[in-house]
């Protein structure tokens, strides 16, 4: 081999050899980037779940401090407290669904809208502390309602008791003061005013009889009423027209005579005049005062 032939075969050899440090220089480099690469990929992946961990965290608040508002409304009856509710709700619901549609990897936008519901919950606090105060006073408020019903219900049942007691007591006082017959007699006589054993020979009835003492009764001037009932059940009168006052209703007297009352026993005697034929058998003597009975006795025609 010339020495020709020999210098080429050595510049081949350096080309090759040149040739392999390089190839062998890229695919280094390659294998290097492509390392790199794939770490950087790693690390981005990590930053992307990190940043949905966190958007999740926030859209979480956000749906937490939704629900609180709803339970801070419906427990307030206060109109305008409400309606700040109400306006602090709806911008919540703004801000989520803002957020929803916002971008995980939009870490600006992101803590932009952290920021916005930090301020929004302060917000809240202060009202929920204003309903915490507004319930404390509704509750003294209804306690005390409580018992001012319970003493009014108590004075009202007092009020009933006492009315109750004092009208038994008007009507105790009243019956009391009803006077009372505490004898009676009755005398048949003829007509020259004598007494008589002889029905037949009656011309005037003598009705003897005591008014009781009652120191209870409003004295003052009275008047007795006797009502005679024969019988058959008709009652003796000079007149129909002859009529008192008795238990809503007027009826028949037979006789009538006015008193002094001073509360004192009083004897006193009323006459019938016997003017129609009377038959045999078993007559009612009634006597009235202030529209009261007072007394009720029979007697009887035989001979």
């Amino acid at each position: 081999m010339d020495n020709q032939t020999q210098k080429k075969s050595n510049v081949n050899l350096i080309i090759i050899i040149i040739s392999v440090i390089i190839i062998a220089g890229l695919t280094a480099a390659l294998v290097y980037l492509f390392n790199e690469t794939k770490q950087k990929d790693a690390e981005m992946n990590e930053v992307v779940e990190q940043m949905n961990f966190e958007k999740e965290q926030v859209e979480k608040e956000y749906a937490d401090l939704n629900q609180q508002f709803e339970v801070s409304s419906s427990n307030i009856h206060n109109d305008s407290l409400v309606q700040l509710l109400q306006d602090q709700k709806l911008k919540v619901q703004q801000l989520l669904t803002e957020l929803r549609t916002t971008k995980s990897t939009n870490a600006k936008k992101i803590a932009q809208l952290k920021n916005e519901l930090a301020t929004v919950r302060k917000v809240m606090i202060q009202y929920v502390n204003q309903i915490d105060s507004l319930n404390t006073i509704n509750k003294a408020l209804t306690t005390e309602n409580v018992e001012v019903h319970k003493k009014y219900r108590a004075a009202s049942e007092t009020v009933q008791q006492l009315s109750k007691e004092k009208d038994n007591l008007n009507q105790v006082v009243s019956k009391a003061s009803i006077l009372e017959i505490t004898s009676f007699g009755m005398t048949a006589l003829n007509s020259n005013n004598r007494k008589t054993g002889w029905f037949s020979q009656s011309a005037t009835l003598q009705f003897n009889y005591t008014i009781g003492k009652n120191v209870t009764a409003q004295p003052g001037e009275k008047i007795v009423y006797l009502r005679i009932t024969r019988p058959d059940n008709e009652v003796l009168t000079k007149s129909p027209n002859n009529v008192f006052p008795f238990e809503n209703k007027n009826i028949t007297y037979s006789a009538m005579k006015k008193f002094e009352y001073s509360g004192e026993a009083i004897k006193d005697v009323i006459y019938w005049k016997i003017a129609e034929i009377l038959p045999k058998g078993k007559y009612n003597a009634d006597f009235f005062v202030d529209g009261n009975r007072i007394g009720s006795f029979t007697f009887v025609f035989e001979k």
